[in-house]
């Protein structure tokens, strides 16, 4: 508990120190998702996995929930929300109690009842693939209607589809447009994707450079990995080096990973140089009881200063937002999506 009452006060401090600067954090990566997302509810995630977990081959493949409960080995276990109205509910009273703006994707439809359950804590996003991608003229109506304010999560790693691949350059192009910001998944998976149903998925599709000729092509591109590319630190580190409007997100590996090792991933980011480019995300699926530990992440970081806790968790995220006062009111920046 002692880690808990030091992130409120946190929080707290940030929030009071901040009085016209908006929410106290910015979550880059939450999804509004059903709550069979990730298999049958209850599935249980660690937070963080203590040992990544092993799978026995002669056993054949296992549902998702049975294979992450039998083998996961960690000391805090986090339950997801029994239904659609209970994920909903939880992850927005989470939201409202962190004071968090989060920028939210999942299906426009769910989106945007999240966003008319909380339009003062949601900005709203999309989530597709290449197989599920809406058309062009689906994304500009959405856009016009003010539900459309960040282009992702582009999820083609999951079909083992590479970033530069030419079928998603229509929708980097309509973005450059826009100008709005686009976030794509660059990076892991769930632990075992391949034995879990995701065959498609591919680690090799998550190169941070995979993403330099786009970034050439498209110089205007308001671009940020999601998960920070990892494991790829080199190449994440030399992407951002050739492309300064790159950003990247702290999302899944903050609370899954074990904590040595998002730190050492975290302070490779930052004593490199791109502290100022680091934001939080918490990639809250279908656990709303994940938000906290995603935060203790970074504020139980010891190798960060206090202005630098509050440039990921807020500050950087505002500036890539072009949140008016670095941050704004949170009423002014759900206002701010629409044309």
């Amino acid at each position: 508990m002692k880690m808990i009452f030091g992130l409120a006060a946190l929080i707290a401090a940030m929030a009071s120190g901040a009085q016209a600067a908006g929410p106290a954090i910015i979550d880059m990566h939450l999804h509004a998702v059903h709550a069979d997302d990730q298999g049958p509810p209850p599935v249980v995630v660690c937070a963080p996995y203590d040992t990544i977990p092993t799978r026995d081959v002669a056993k054949g493949a296992e549902p998702y929930a049975a294979y992450a409960f039998k083998t996961a080995r960690c000391a805090h276990r986090i339950w997801s929300a029994a239904d659609d109205a209970a994920l909903q509910r939880e992850s927005v009273a989470e939201l409202k109690r962190l004071d968090i703006l989060a920028v939210t994707s999942g299906p426009a439809s769910l989106v945007e009842a999240w966003r008319k359950a909380a339009p003062d804590r949601i900005i709203p996003g999309i989530v597709f693939g290449v197989a599920d991608a809406p058309s062009i003229a689906e994304l500009r109506a959405l856009h016009k209607a003010g539900r459309l304010a960040v282009l992702g999560e582009i999820g083609a790693q999951y079909e083992g589809i590479a970033p530069n691949d030419p079928r998603l350059e229509p929708y980097f192009a309509l973005a450059e447009e826009l100008d709005i910001p686009v976030g794509i998944h660059v990076g892991p998976g769930p632990p075992g994707a391949t034995a879990l149903g995701l065959g498609a998925f591919r680690m090799s599709a998550g190169d941070p450079l995979l993403l330099e000729e786009v970034l050439v092509k498209h110089p205007n591109l308001r671009l940020y990995v999601m998960h920070a590319g990892w494991p790829n630190i080199d190449h994440m580190i030399a992407l951002m080096y050739a492309f300064p409007q790159v950003y990247v997100d702290t999302a899944v590996i903050d609370y899954t990973q074990p904590k040595a090792e998002f730190h050492r991933y975290l302070r490779r980011l930052v004593e490199a140089g791109y502290g100022d480019r680091v934001m939080f995300g918490s990639d809250q699926m279908v656990w709303p009881g994940a938000i906290v530990p995603a935060i203790a992440a970074i504020t139980s970081a010891d190798f960060l200063t206090p202005a630098q806790k509050r440039a990921i968790l807020h500050d950087n995220a505002a500036r890539f937002l072009r949140l008016e006062g670095d941050g704004a009111s949170r009423r002014d920046s759900s206002r701010d999506t629409r044309p």
